[in-house]
């Protein structure tokens, strides 16, 4: 799956969005992660709905969503894509303290969608941040990462060293 160059420079290192009109479309999919950290208190108050703001966990989700449909607006190199499917979940971890954020894109394209993926958790974690950063300024967005993708020539990639690519 790797390269040995980046693939958004032409020969004279100018900034190009990838050629793909030469790629069949196929099935895509890609799975990304990420948390937030805080205090045991903060956790305990949005797991009982007890913020002004409202339902912190259900209003992150659908933050998420739509954050994954404006992908290409906010990553100037990326492709717009028409999503199928984008799924957020948000789970409360007491461990960490904190909320664990995983979110699943898919399309039929030329092209994957781990930028959706990503974008996904990424503002899902931003939201969560933003509704209770009144209670809690510590909090920590972390480990934001792709777990999982499938499709293309490069097959199926699993960030535990299983699969194809």
């Amino acid at each position: 799956m790797s390269t040995d160059k980046f693939t958004h420079f032409d020969p004279e290192g100018r900034a190009v969005m990838v050629d793909v009109s030469h790629k069949q479309p196929t099935a895509r999919r890609a799975l990304a992660r990420g948390s937030v950290r805080m205090a045991p208190a903060t956790l305990q108050r949005i797991k009982s709905a007890a913020l002004k703001k409202g339902d912190v966990i259900k209003t992150a989700e659908l933050a998420g969503i739509m954050g994954a449909k404006r992908t290409s607006d906010l990553i100037p190199l990326c492709h717009p894509l028409p999503l199928s499917s984008v799924s957020v979940q948000i789970d409360h971890d007491d461990d960490l303290p904190g909320l664990c954020v995983k979110a699943e894109a898919k399309t039929t394209g030329p092209t994957g969608v781990e930028m959706e993926a990503l974008t996904a958790v990424t503002v899902a974690c931003l939201t969560i941040y933003d509704m209770a950063k009144a209670v809690d300024p510590t909090m920590e967005i972390g480990a934001v990462s792709l777990w999982e993708k499938d499709g293309g020539k490069s097959g199926t990639w699993r960030r535990d060293g299983e699969g194809t690519a």
